[in-house]
């Protein structure tokens, strides 16, 4: 009953009680005297005079008198959206000092910039309110810890938990889409995009997989103290399209090659944007949708929603970023001496004439502007100025692994 009366009450009157109850607990600890101790001490003092009582509480453990200890909080803080460090440490009851001074503890305290919605922050903080140690899991393995020292400064390091690394293996056979037959041979969602990924220079995963290809894919996997964790990176795998069999292995790059060397990313995509379908092929003449009359389609119409991202096939210069009543918004890149890429119909454009890009770089979002009949991109593959179906041209080889690291 007591010690529930004493919790509920405010902080400062604990502590007044427990300087009294430290006070009364020193008197009765003090050793007996004779009678004619205390006489003799007595007769000096004046009486009616207060005296002051010289006692040092140093050393004495107040805030166990009552076999009771304030210990440090601990919280556990979900990220929100739109949060930030300041704002977190806000809520905690912490002050932008500690803010500042969390945001000072070396280089590896950073991350903390880059906490994302749903990610969790453990915090320790002491009865004073100050904040004694910080720890931010950010991924399976990695914890970043900020400990508080003696001198009030902030230290960070990384703690990476022991990962043992495994091999898996798994094979499927296409039915009807690959999608499907990578869920049944059971990869995961990221999986089966880095697989069409590593192909995708050679299998055309929209239009051109038929019954009976299959696939034969090795990973990683990753435990901690026996518990499965997380998939890590594919190893090696094979692709059979249409009785053609493509293998793809992993380097020590990051990157894959074939079993001879060569790289699999080739100088082009075949397709420089996600499409739904091909709404158009490359013909030699064919009926214009808009025009309604018969004439040669030099490119391949990919159809896809309106504001989807479009990409560069290749490496190159931006040779034209312009507006015509014909070709709408479009993009012309020049790749070395031979090659040209042409992109029409594009809704927004994200690059200039001059500009040099990247294969993936967006260079625009498809639309239907110009002579259009519907959201799509028209694409055009022209090899020394002569145009060419972009899905069957022979794109340049792909480059091997460098001497140095064969």
């Amino acid at each position: 009953m007591i010690k529930k009366t004493f919790k509920k009450m405010p902080k400062p009157h604990r502590w007044i009680m427990s300087l009294v109850a430290g006070f009364l607990f020193v008197l009765f600890l003090l050793p007996s005297e004779p009678v004619s101790a205390y006489k003799s001490t007595a007769s000096t003092l004046e009486a009616g005079k207060r005296y002051e009582l010289q006692v040092n509480f140093d050393n004495f453990p107040v805030e166990n008198v009552f076999g009771l200890e304030e210990k440090n909080e601990a919280q556990s803080v979900v990220v929100k959206k739109g949060d930030n460090l300041a704002m977190i440490f806000k809520r905690s009851g912490l002050s932008p000092q500690q803010t500042y001074r969390v945001s000072k503890a070396g280089r590896l305290a950073k991350k903390l910039l880059k906490i994302m919605p749903g990610d969790v922050l453990e915090l320790q903080i002491d009865p004073q309110g100050q904040l004694i140690s910080l720890q931010y899991p950010f991924s399976s393995t990695d914890t970043l810890i900020v400990t508080k020292g003696e001198d009030n400064t902030f230290t960070s390091k990384i703690e990476t938990l022991k990962v043992d690394v495994r091999l898996n293996y798994t094979q499927g056979d296409v039915t009807n889409s690959f999608w499907n037959a990578g869920l049944k041979a059971n990869l995961t969602d990221n999986q089966i995009m880095q697989v069409a990924g590593i192909f995708g220079w050679d299998v055309d995963f929209a239009l051109g997989l038929r019954a009976g290809d299959s696939f034969y894919v090795m990973f990683e996997e990753h435990y901690i103290n026996g518990e499965f964790i997380e998939n890590g990176d594919i190893v090696a795998a094979q692709f059979v399209n249409q009785g053609e069999a493509f293998t793809a292995i992993r380097y020590d790059d990051g990157n894959f090659y074939t079993p001879e060397g060569r790289s699999m990313r080739k100088s082009f995509l075949r397709a420089p944007v996600n499409f739904r379908y091909i709404s158009s092929s490359f013909k030699k003449n064919r009926f214009h949708p808009v025009q309604k009359r018969w004439k040669a389609h030099r490119g391949v119409d990919y159809a896809a929603d309106r504001g989807t991202p479009v990409m560069a096939a290749g490496d190159g210069k931006v040779i034209k970023s312009a507006y015509d009543k014909y070709n709408g918004h479009h993009v012309f890149i020049q790749h070395g001496e031979k090659y040209v890429t042409k992109y029409l119909h594009f809704t927004k454009r994200k690059v200039k004439k001059g500009q040099t890009v990247k294969q993936g770089q967006v260079i625009g979002t498809v639309g239907s502007t110009g002579l259009a009949s519907g959201p799509h991109l028209h694409y055009e593959f022209l090899v020394n100025g002569v145009h060419r179906n972009p899905r069957t041209v022979k794109l340049p080889k792909a480059q091997p692994i460098a001497k140095k690291k064969s």
